[in-house]
């Protein structure tokens, strides 16, 4: 059976995407940056609510993916955290300056990672050249790869997402991500045979706040997740 993976942003998606029939969350915090590592608050409460496989990003900011030691040491932490939390897996990945992988600092948060999956984020989908970059990455030892095949709608992007999992022969997971729905998900996974698809079934909606002062000038909008696109989705994929 195809797997669906569902990012989810706070606690309360959280909880709905379990509920609703995701086979595995990936946790993050601050959707519009692309997703950055949970709270330390986040990853324990999911720990102790969620029973099925968690995966957090460990990404330090939004941005680029190139980062410095200090960053590249902050990443290590939030691996090893995980770790003790009992994660199922963490989801990561960094660049060099010339697009390349950067095999050796992944290889070694791969290992970090010991008994816990790891996916390779859509760092990916920045990388200079993508099938060099496939194979750099099954190097490094990680699970899976989630891309929207480098452009934004990962159905835009099917033809080299399809031309990924045939390179890789089952060495690796490709896994497609970004603008997937219920109304594209079922021809997307024919046309790439992919095994494991991911959304993030977003859903904004208005604060539930009574009073909302008019002077600051701003929308209050909360993200959750869309539990009938969920259930719609996992649905089409059986």
């Amino acid at each position: 059976m195809t797997k669906l993976e569902i990012a989810v942003f706070n606690i309360e998606s959280a909880l709905l995407a379990a509920k609703s029939g995701a086979d595995r969350l990936e946790l993050c915090e601050n959707p519009f940056d692309g997703g950055t590592t949970p709270s330390y608050g986040f990853l324990k409460t999911v720990s102790e609510n969620i029973s099925i496989p968690v995966f957090p990003i460990i990404r330090p900011r939004g941005g680029d993916f190139l980062y410095s030691q200090a960053e590249f040491k902050q990443i290590c932490y939030d691996i090893e955290l995980c770790k003790d939390l009992g994660f199922k897996g963490v989801v990561s990945g960094i660049l060099l300056a010339d697009g390349m992988i950067d095999h050796h600092r992944t290889t070694q948060l791969v290992a970090l990672a010991g008994n816990m999956q790891f996916t390779f984020h859509r760092a990916f989908d920045r990388a200079i050249n993508p099938l060099l970059a496939l194979e750099t990455i099954i190097a490094t030892g990680a699970h899976r790869i989630l891309t929207s095949g480098q452009v934004p709608n990962a159905f835009d992007g099917k033809q080299l997402i399809q031309q990924l999992i045939h390179q890789a022969e089952n060495r690796i997971i490709i896994m497609p991500g970004s603008g997937v729905r219920s109304n594209n998900i079922k021809a997307l996974q024919a046309f790439t045979g992919a095994s494991e698809l991911h959304s993030s079934a977003r859903l904004n909606i208005h604060s539930l706040m009574q009073y909302q002062s008019d002077s600051m000038n701003e929308e209050m909008i909360n993200t959750l997740v869309d539990v009938a696109e969920i259930k719609a989705m996992k649905a089409l994929l059986q």
